[in-house]
């Protein structure tokens, strides 16, 4: 299989090439990030489910049923990829609807945060 291309860091205003989503410098700031996000917002129980093969199963369900792309700009008939999949009752709220596909939308990032940061986030 040949390599994937080489593209721009998708952090804003980074100039890095990389063939990844972010360049090596980004990658491990992305990756302090998510710990730092799962030991102050996440539980255990959580973050475990987060990390379970029914997750990701589901997960990549809900992105195939939507052509892995973002529901929300889609509604706006632009055709953006989905980075993420979305619980719309969050885990937290019901734990009982964590694997249901009917709680699930693929979103892509910035449709992401503005769907928790409308929650008062």
């Amino acid at each position: 299989m040949p390599p994937k291309p080489i593209k721009i860091c998708v952090v804003p205003g980074c100039t890095s090439l990389t063939r990844n989503r972010y360049c090596d410098a980004h990658k491990t700031q992305r990756q302090d990030e998510i710990k730092y996000y799962n030991k102050h917002s996440r539980n255990k129980t959580t973050t475990s489910f987060y990390k379970s093969t029914e997750w990701k199963r589901t997960r990549q369900l809900a992105l195939i049923r939507d052509n892995y792309l973002c529901q929300h700009c889609l509604k706006d008939h632009c055709f953006t990829p989905a980075d993420m999949v979305h619980h719309i009752v969050e885990v937290k709220e019901d734990w009982s609807k964590r694997l249901d596909i009917k709680n699930l939308e693929s979103l892509c990032n910035a449709c992401h945060n503005k769907a928790h940061g409308s929650k008062g986030k």
